[in-house]
């Protein structure tokens, strides 16, 4: 049996979860067949475990905020012939419970038992803490 394995992505230039839910709508990040997606350089070695099930889960300001889950993964050959990876996403966000993360480049796994819960129904439209409130609940240890 294959196991599962998520991303964790930062989303670069995006101010909330709404600002992801903006840019996804938009034509520029939309697979032919209408379904938000991220390109990127590298094609993932995990692809089973990812398509398992996975999903990516998007870094905003500093914290875990949301998740998509990952529906395919596309090839694509940009205008200077490199071959890229297309990580095709469902297009619902699923908000998380807020989780702080340091900057990183490109994207990395992350284990089920590593990853945030999503927010219990009734809670998705609350607004992430402020990050600095967030680093300082997560320094004593409540986060």
């Amino acid at each position: 049996m294959s196991k599962t394995v998520n991303l964790i992505k930062l989303s670069v230039g995006t101010e909330s979860v709404e600002g992801l839910a903006e840019w996804h709508a938009s034509k520029r990040a939309q697979t032919p067949d209408g379904l938000p997606r991220h390109v990127t350089r590298m094609w993932p070695k995990r692809e089973t475990e990812i398509l398992n099930g996975g999903s990516i889960y998007w870094v905003i300001k500093g914290s875990i905020q949301c998740r998509q889950v990952i529906k395919r993964l596309d090839e694509v050959i940009g205008s200077d012939g490199i071959r890229r990876c297309a990580i095709v996403l469902e297009p619902e966000l699923i908000r998380t419970q807020s989780s702080l993360k340091r900057p990183f480049q490109g994207w990395r796994y992350l284990t089920p038992q590593d990853a945030p819960m999503d927010l219990p129904e009734g809670r998705e439209a609350e607004e992430a803490l402020p990050v600095e409130l967030n680093q300082a609940l997560a320094e004593i240890g409540v986060l």
